[in-house]
């Protein structure tokens, strides 16, 4: 068992910058949270205070029901896999491993047994007597994971793992990691500004901007159902169409452009009626129709799908993420439909539903 609770955590530096507001959450057990947001948003620094390298300022930590706020990090028993991979290039793989188990003068027949047990679950049996230098960029990664298993801690800290990899290697990585997480059923905690990883690996997603949470959910959540402007625009690739609008009779009114609105749509926004609002439309909500005629700019052709970029009316730009493989010409008219339209308040930016 590995509940984790943050509760009401600060985090103020002694230069009196505030990196990290009021942070809270309650992790369950064996859940995997991915904390994202862009450089700067104070989600390391969250995990950092959870592992006890950075103080809290203010709030508490608590481990299965235990304060450890003030807790060492040694003796919180978890384990954080870094962005670099921090192996030692004299040592084997095996000892590596082995490392943090040896300082601790556990029995060699037991380290050997937990060493053998992760080499099996992440692929690296036939690796153990090599050097890291003799291994690739993943499989040293896989080699910084290791280690931490061998510990079998309570609460798994993965900050930025993938950063140092290629794409290709990402892919492979961000997999074996689920897969490690669905096998050990751990409590993990991964940081990322990479939005692909926290849709793919997370069970809740925390979006942070500027040292405040935006919004707590499931990836599914978070991509269809954005709380504001930030979130919105952040999770999502290509990122969403935003344009600010007047609501009409029973359309949107933009610079140049009109957008008819359903049923359901007017009912939304009954109370704002000739006020602006932030009309918000998903590159892949986009469709080939009749409502709003866009000239083509370029296109980007990915198979099975097009990218279209280009202007509605007065230079409005617009991407759609069109099914098939589509051949247009810059200055070409294309007329399109917004499936699914999201609406947000031009002054809080929040959402409106």
């Amino acid at each position: 068992m590995a509940e984790l609770k943050l509760q009401h955590l600060d985090k103020i530096y002694d230069n009196k910058v505030q990196a990290v507001f009021d942070f809270n959450m309650d992790v369950k057990d064996g859940e995997l949270i991915v904390l994202v947001g862009p450089s700067g948003c104070g989600k390391s620094t969250t995990l950092r205070m959870v592992a006890g390298l950075e103080d809290i300022s203010r709030g508490k930590l608590l481990l299965d029901g235990r304060d450890i706020t003030q807790t060492p990090a040694k003796d919180r028993d978890m384990a954080m896999v870094f962005q670099n991979y921090a192996l030692y290039g004299h040592m084997t793989i095996y000892e590596n491993m082995a490392f943090s188990l040896t300082l601790r003068k556990e029995n060699p027949n037991v380290i050997h047994k937990k060493v053998l047990a992760a080499a099996e679950i992440l692929g690296l049996t036939s690796q153990l007597n090599k050097k890291p230098s003799q291994l690739s960029g993943g499989q040293r990664q896989r080699v910084a994971m290791g280690r931490s298993i061998v510990r079998n801690p309570k609460v798994f800290l993965f900050d930025e793992p993938l950063s140092n990899l290629d794409a290709k290697l990402r892919g492979a990585t961000r997999r074996e990691i689920l897969l490690l997480h669905k096998r050990l059923q751990a409590t993990m905690l991964y940081v990322t500004h990479d939005q692909t990883e926290a849709l793919t690996l997370a069970d809740r997603i925390v979006c942070m901007s500027m040292g405040h949470v935006q919004q707590v959910g499931t990836p599914l959540e978070l991509y269809d159902q954005p709380n504001n402007l930030f979130v919105a625009g952040f999770i999502g690739l290509p990122p969403m169409n935003t344009w600010k609008v007047t609501v009409r009779e029973g359309y949107l009114e933009g610079p140049g452009f009109k957008c008819p609105l359903t049923e359901k749509e007017r009912g939304i926004l009954a109370g704002h009626a000739g006020k602006e609002i932030v009309l918000g439309v998903r590159p892949e909500n986009i469709a080939l129709g009749s409502d709003v005629s866009v000239k083509v700019s370029n296109n980007e052709n990915l198979g099975m799908n097009t990218l279209v970029y280009g202007h509605m009316g007065d230079a409005q730009r617009i991407s759609a993420k069109l099914k098939g493989w589509m051949e247009y010409n810059t200055g070409d008219d294309v007329s399109v439909a917004f499936v699914r339209k999201h609406f947000f308040d031009a002054e809080t930016t929040n959402a409106i539903r």
